[in-house]
């Protein structure tokens, strides 16, 4: 400031003919006020992660629309219009192929070409596609699915057309605002249907990921965030095989690290030791599905923001958003829609069937309590846009308090893959 007060002295005392009016000396304040405060403001950029985006019979007979003889999944992601768009990036997990027809669910997923078209639609930037589904069409399905996001403009990492393409696009950097971030992209397996050449598929190998946290970091990177595909399904909380590759995470330099594949909530876990923040998000849950029974029927987003100061960058927001899926009949036939379900207008009022409002509010409470016991240093965000969450940051009033029942963990009770619950 001492300089910046110097400076105008010498502006005014050598520029008299130019101050005259008080107009004019405003704007040669404000213009220099901004030349010497602007590379000491602060900057953020903000993210968006979503979990599982399935495809299941259902939902793909869902989203035909007989009259125009053509696919559409816009509304499936309407009710999150406001969250999605207000993050500079969004990034979710595509945990099907985009193989073409015959399109078909569980076992062997391909959705039509429109569930990537209502994904860009809908704000989403990013789709990860290193998943146990990856394979599920073969080398063809790999291909196409890469090939379709590219014409839709999506970006995307995890599985790729040939080793030349990996090479160049294995490591997505989303920079924005003065601030480098590094994503990569990993699953623990194609469920034994393997990959081969031209295709590619990025494998939870340590090998394999220690040399691309090397290159990556060689990029001068701010930050570095792993996508990985991992865990056992339906179970709670993290099994060894995640806690090992997580400390493995942690000592090679990653700095987030956010999981996918159980279908279910895990705990979300934020340390900083000697200056270095290290944030994992075990498992987000289905970000929309068909799997209706509790648990399985939500997920979570994870809103987080890098902000620089200094020259330095550190973790200035890091928040979950549950997220609960409708299904409902309309017009003949079932639809699909993402609720931030804490939102206020997601009251029993908004509901046809009460009893959809019941199994939300069941699923709200019950990750609630789950996360709440098992979360460190992560607590739940409103579930509005990033600017309004900024400006009711300082109340929990906007998230509804709601009766608690009783969270039966799968680490207590063991529960039977049926069929029903099978993808």
């Amino acid at each position: 400031m001492k300089s910046f007060m110097k400076l105008m002295k010498k502006i005014t005392d050598a520029t008299p003919v130019m101050i005259n009016s008080q107009f004019n000396l405003i704007k040669i304040f404000s213009v220099l006020f901004f030349l010497v405060s602007g590379p000491f403001q602060s900057q953020e950029v903000s993210f968006l992660f979503m979990g599982d985006i399935m495809g299941h019979g259902p939902q793909i007979r869902s989203a035909y629309q007989n009259s125009e003889k053509k696919y559409n999944y816009d509304k499936v992601f309407e009710p999150l219009e406001d969250i999605i768009s207000s993050v500079d990036f969004a990034v979710a997990n595509l945990e099907v192929t985009l193989a073409g027809p015959p399109y078909m669910g569980y076992p062997q997923f391909s959705s039509p070409d429109e569930l990537a078209e209502a994904c860009k639609n809908n704000g989403v930037d990013v789709l990860v596609t290193a998943n146990n589904h990856s394979c599920d069409r073969k080398n063809s399905g790999v291909i196409r699915t890469v090939e379709v996001l590219d014409s839709f403009k999506i970006l995307h990492t995890g599985t790729f057309k040939d080793e030349k393409k990996r090479d160049q696009e294995n490591l997505l950097i989303l920079s924005k605002k003065g601030i480098k971030v590094g994503l990569l992209n990993y699953t623990y397996g194609t469920n034994g249907i393997p990959f081969s050449t031209p295709a590619y598929v990025n494998m939870l190998d340590s090998s394999l990921i220690k040399q691309d946290v090397i290159n990556a970091r060689k990029k001068k990177l701010d930050k570095l965030i792993v996508f990985v595909h991992w865990g056992y399904e339906y179970r709670d909380f993290p099994n060894s095989y995640q806690k090992k590759f997580n400390t493995f995470f942690n000592e090679i330099g990653v700095d987030v690290v956010i999981g996918s594949h159980p279908h279910v909530l895990q705990p979300m876990i934020y340390n900083i030791e000697n200056n270095k923040e290290f944030l994992t998000v075990f498992s987000l849950g289905n970000f929309v599905s068909n799997q209706r029974e509790s648990r399985k029927d939500g997920g979570a987003m994870f809103r987080l923001s890098f902000e620089k100061k200094g020259g330095k960058v550190y973790i200035s927001r890091k928040e979950y958003v549950l997220t609960w899926v409708h299904k409902f009949m309309d017009d003949g036939k079932y639809q699909y829609q993402i609720l931030p379900c804490a939102k206020a207008k997601y009251n029993e009022r908004y509901f046809s069937e009460k009893n959809d409002f019941q199994k939300m509010n069941l699923f709200l409470v019950n990750s609630r309590k789950h996360l709440n016991n098992n979360n460190k240093s992560v607590e739940e965000g409103v579930p509005y846009g990033l600017a309004k969450a900024k400006d009711i940051a300082h109340t929990r009033s906007p998230i509804p308090e709601l009766k608690m029942t009783n969270y039966t963990s799968t680490k207590k009770k063991k529960i039977r893959r049926s069929k029903k619950s099978r993808k």
